[in-house]
Parts: structure tokens; C-alpha cells; sequence
């Protein structure tokens, strides 16, 4: 477990980086501010949600990313969309322009909200040099405060939060071992809390919540088992995680006297996904399409004359993992169907 534990907070780095100005079908249910386009969403969190705001050195921006779709580099670290864009083409709107790319679009092209999100950040600072959910949420404001966006638009706007795996990758990589856990967890659950009021307190109408994913079913979890086993004490982790979100999402609605904050349950959607048919293998699931090489490689990597140091699957829409920590798009469109039903709740 000492040697995964290490492995898994190296690896976990990677777990970071992730606009490709694009309109994707809408699907669900049509109503009339959905036609009309007028629903705003407000991203924060993580390389799930992030569509492109780190700088072009990031590896989101760096082949073999963005294979799938647009079929090039994009900013998103997976090989086509992510979270945030099937958010999007739920509420019949674009995938809102990344904060690091508001000053490069007309102001029309704001009008589908903003995604504040930067791959590899928490809910607290983590190793990765970039804004945590509260400097999100600063950033958030600071616009508000420049009337970017009237009250009327915050009216008709939902938030996404999508983070956390990245604070428990840093609370293992300060602390060692898996001890200590549920006071993290505690702690952890109480910022998110009070960084949810923040949202909600600026006019934001609905916001909704990711439960963790489960750690343990990640490829850099299951690789010491040659991707044929979840480890069941992250999977543990993400379940005690998800149970205090949801104790305190509760709390927090009944304080309000309103359904503001719903969870969306990535958890049960990707573990409903991983469950292997008939007579394939637990590997046809959780292998990722795309690894290094060797095991000091990853994928995207090159070596200093240029030669790719990793390889991609024959079939990156069958796949449910991109590489060791993100989904594939084919992941993100399985999840996705799992999670429609429940995406009703938002309005």
C-alpha cells in the first residue's frame, strides 16, 4: 500500500491542466430559456471542468490531447470533451469561455457564463501553482464587480463545482499515509461549504456539486494490479468524501428552505460503467487509451529529439480512461448518460 500510496501522489501531478469556442447538440428537455439561450453556467473546480485555462505549455494543449474532438490540442485534458461540455450541451448553450480567455473574445461570446476551473487545484492550494476555488471564486467576483454579468443574468445562471481528488492527492503526498483521513475530510467538506454560500450569495439561482469520482478505479490506481482491480481503500476515501458532501448539501437546503444545491453523482455513474459484461475482462474497463512507454513517461511525452514516448489505443472512443487520471470523451459520454436524468434538478 506504502509503495501505490507514493506512486499514486507522483502520478496524481498530472491530474492537472486541462476553449474550444463550440456548440455541441443540446439534448434533454427544451424549454423556453433553454431556446433561447439565456441560461448562464459559472464552472469552478478542477481538470474534469477545465477547458482551457492553462498556457500552451500545459500538456492539454499538446498532442496526443484533443485526438477525439476537435482533433487537435484544445486545452482539455482528455482526447475530446469533458464534464463541463456535456453541462453545456445539456442547458442548449456553448461551453462557456475559459477565464484566461475573456479578453480575447467579443463580449457576445460571454453570454454562455465563464469556467474559472484550473486543472490540478482544490478546494484548498495543492502542489500545483494555480487558483484554488476560493482565488476562483475572487475571480468570480472581480467580474461581477466590472458588471460583466447584471443580476438578471445571475437570475437565470447555475454554478458547476467539480473538485476534491486533487486535496486528497496532496493531503497523501504531505502526510504519508491514509490516517487522518476523516478529520480531512471534515475540514475539507467545511470550506467547500462555505465556498458554496459564496457562490450562491452573489445571485447565483442553483449550483451543483460533484460527489469524488472513485479514486480507486483511476488506471493510476489500478495499474499495480495490471488495471484489473479498483483499490478499495480509495474507493473507501471517495465514498466517505461523498457521504459527508451529501450530509451537508442536505443541511445546507433545509437552512435555506430551497433546493439551491443538488450533488451530481459521478461515483455511481462511473462505477455503473465499470462493471465488466458477460465475459470481458475488469482490464477492457479501466486501461487507459493513452500511456508512456516506460514508467518514467506519461502520455503526451516526448523525448528531447522530438519522438513520441507513449502510445494510443487502436479505439479511443471505446474507452472509459484517457490516461492515467482523466476520462476519455467516450468516458465523459457514458457518465454523462448516467447523469441526465438527474441534471433535470437544475432548473
Amino acid at each position: 500500500m506504502e509503495k501505490q500510496v507514493h506512486f499514486i501522489h507522483f502520478l496524481f501531478a498530472l491530474f492537472c491542466f486541462s476553449y474550444t469556442k463550440f456548440s455541441v447538440a443540446a439534448e434533454g428537455l427544451v424549454n423556453g430559456r433553454r431556446e433561447n439561450g439565456s441560461v448562464k453556467l459559472f464552472v469552478f473546480g478542477d481538470s474534469y471542468a477545465d477547458t482551457g485555462n492553462w498556457e500552451k505549455f500545459a500538456a492539454s494543449w499538446k498532442e496526443p490531447y484533443g485526438f477525439t474532438f476537435p482533433g487537435k490540442p484544445a486545452g482539455r485534458f482528455s482526447d475530446g470533451r469533458v464534464l463541463t461540455d456535456y453541462i453545456a450541451s445539456f442547458l442548449g448553450i456553448q461551453s462557456p469561455v475559459p477565464y484566461t480567455w475573456r479578453k480575447t473574445v467579443e463580449k457576445s461570446g460571454l453570454q454562455s457564463g465563464m469556467n474559472f476551473a484550473f486543472g490540478g487545484t482544490g478546494v484548498f492550494d495543492t502542489f500545483i501553482n494555480a487558483p484554488n476555488m476560493s482565488t476562483q471564486i475572487d475571480f468570480f467576483q472581480q467580474l461581477l464587480e466590472e458588471k460583466a454579468y447584471t443580476k438578471q443574468d445571475l437570475n437565470s445562471s447555475i454554478a458547476l463545482v467539480s473538485l476534491a481528488g486533487n486535496d486528497y492527492t496532496t493531503y497523501i503526498q504531505r502526510n504519508g499515509k491514509l490516517q487522518g483521513l476523516p478529520a480531512f475530510t471534515t475540514s475539507l467538506i467545511s470550506q467547500l461549504s462555505a465556498s458554496l454560500k459564496r457562490i450562491h450569495g452573489f445571485g447565483v439561482r442553483k449550483i451543483a456539486v460533484t460527489t469524488l469520482q472513485p479514486l480507486g478505479c483511476l488506471p493510476i490506481s489500478t495499474a499495480f494490479s495490471s488495471y484489473e482491480n479498483c483499490s478499495e481503500s480509495w474507493n473507501a476515501a471517495s465514498r466517505f468524501h461523498n457521504q459527508k458532501l451529501q450530509q451537508e448539501i442536505q443541511r445546507m437546503n433545509k437552512e435555506s428552505r430551497e433546493n439551491i444545491y443538488e450533488t451530481l453523482d459521478l461515483y455511481t455513474a462511473f462505477m455503473s460503467k465499470l462493471s465488466p459484461a458477460g465475459n470481458m475482462k475488469p482490464s477492457s474497463f479501466l486501461m487507459p487509451c493513452c500511456v508512456g512507454m516506460a514508467s518514467d513517461y506519461s502520455c503526451g511525452n516526448i523525448d528531447k529529439n522530438g519522438a513520441k514516448k507513449y502510445v494510443v489505443c487502436e479505439k479511443p472512443d471505446l474507452s472509459i480512461f484517457w490516461d492515467m487520471v482523466h476520462p476519455a470523451q467516450n468516458g465523459w459520454d457514458q457518465v454523462y448518460s448516467s447523469l441526465k436524468s438527474s441534471l433535470h434538478r437544475l432548473y
